[in-house]
């Protein structure tokens, strides 16, 4: 009976924490609502850099705009949809400062749900920044041959894994002092992985001594599972890599994350 009593009781805890998480997630939704220039880096980000990449690389790289749009759009997409993940840790931090998670504790809440529900509606920003610039391609001309249900994947991929990393600047986040020091930090570690990958240019093109990090990059697996995806329909180890390093990332980062979020809150 006690045994029991146990089960049915973390069972109980196990859906309040989630009801709380959803609700959270929802007030997060809201404050994009009622603040939507937060959109702008999903929304204009993609447009930017799509249209100024592929028209200062594309006729240097493939030698015209639409042979290099197959290279350049899974590249645009990887690069700003991890970059979005940023958003979560920087936000996390000002509720904090501004005192807003202390209103919570004396909320009859679980504990985790402010920070369960943030990394939830975060979600919804990956997913918006992921259609943008699949559409921008598609109006410069970009056709995946690999068909809609594979674009599908390779979208869905992404989001996985920028979910995944935002686990770990949610952890700068809970532990950084101010917002702008984890937007310096998330600087000094997305830049040089996306820039010194494959998803601008093929990697055959750098310097011997660069390639061997370029292929060994994180952000280069991504880029060319989404590639293989998009581009010909095809599942290669890339994706098997991307999935295995995303569930490495949650493996580290939401345990430590957890708590040092009990211990601040």
């Amino acid at each position: 009976m006690p045994v029991a009593k146990n089960q049915m009781r973390n069972k109980s805890n196990f859906s309040q924490a989630l009801r709380n998480s959803l609700t959270m997630a929802y007030r997060g939704l809201l404050k994009i609502k009622r603040t939507p220039e937060q959109l702008f880096d999903v929304t204009l980000q993609p447009i930017i850099f799509t249209l100024m990449f592929t028209y200062i690389f594309g006729g240097a790289i493939s030698g015209n705009v639409q042979n290099y749009l197959p290279i350049i759009i899974p590249g645009i997409l990887v690069q700003t949809v991890i970059g979005t993940s940023v958003v979560t840790g920087v936000q996390l931090r000002e509720d904090m400062d501004k005192g807003v998670f202390d209103r919570f504790k004396s909320l009859p809440i679980a504990r985790i749900a402010p920070l369960a529900g943030a990394l939830m509606a975060d979600t919804i920003r990956y997913t918006i920044a992921t259609v943008l610039t699949f559409v921008m391609g598609y109006i410069m001309g970009y056709r995946p041959e690999g068909g809609l249900g594979h674009v599908i994947i390779a979208g869905l991929l992404v989001i996985v894994c920028s979910w995944a990393v935002s686990w770990i600047f949610a952890f700068f986040g809970v532990i950084a002092r101010t917002a702008s020091s984890v937007q310096g930090i998330s600087m000094i570690v997305l830049f040089p992985l996306t820039f010194l990958s494959n998803a601008f240019v093929p990697a055959d093109t750098m310097p011997d001594w660069l390639q061997w990090f370029v292929k060994i990059n994180p952000i280069s697996h991504l880029v060319t599972a989404v590639r293989n995806l998009t581009n010909s329909g095809t599942l290669g180890w890339d994706i098997t890599i991307s999935l295995i390093g995303a569930v490495l990332i949650v493996a580290i980062f939401a345990p430590i994350t957890v708590r040092a979020y009990m211990k601040r809150t």
